[in-house]
């Protein structure tokens, strides 16, 4: 299916009185696909998705396009929303210890490419700490520095682990078994 094609069966799955912050809707996506203004018609639909849960179909629709049009970070973040639709979302404040006490001295893609360990209080049959590995999405950010802070959000690589997680819990990332940043569970939707 050629991008056009694949943007309006995308828009055909949003409720028409769904609105962005801005009270754009999606008569404005398919204002822009009326003039071939398919990575503004993306953009738009991918705002909407962030404003009420749409369905997974809705999700890969708009990954398959992002890929044809080759756009990247776009790709990647609809397939990190498909994950979501799938398993729920978990977003968090993490604060990135700075350079000079951490191991990691340079910043870290924020698409979704680091896959971190995390203290979330589990622990071993002998009782020692167990570290769970999530995937992590900056918010807003094509990166984040050593010593900056951000809201991120985790894809568990066993979702069923980090079920006892409830917003203002604080859990640690881990680089091997030092810190590397300390985040606090801002919000939890659970499938």
């Amino acid at each position: 299916m050629d991008v056009p094609k694949l943007l309006e069966a995308a828009a055909l799955l949003v409720p028409e009185p769904l609105a962005t912050a801005n009270d754009l809707t999606v008569n404005d996506v398919w204002h822009h696909l009326t003039h071939d203004e398919w990575e503004v018609a993306l953009g738009l639909l991918e705002e909407l998705g962030d404003v009420h849960p749409l369905p997974l179909a809705f999700w890969q629709t708009l990954a398959t396009a992002a890929e044809q049009m080759r756009l990247e970070r776009s790709a990647a973040w609809c397939h990190w929303r498909c994950y979501e639709t799938r398993h729920g979302i978990i977003r968090a404040d993490l604060a990135f210890k700075p350079a000079d006490v951490a191991r990691r001295q340079t910043p870290f893609s924020g698409a979704g490419v680091l896959r971190p360990m995390w203290n979330i209080g589990n622990r071993t049959p002998t009782g020692e700490p167990a570290l769970n590995i999530a995937g992590l999405w900056v918010e807003l950010r094509p990166h984040l520095e050593p010593g900056r802070r951000a809201t991120v959000r985790l894809a568990p690589l066993d979702p069923a682990q980090w079920q006892h997680l409830q917003p203002g819990q604080v859990i640690t990332m881990h680089k091997d078994r030092t810190v590397a940043g300390t985040a606090v569970i801002l919000s939890i939707q659970r499938k």
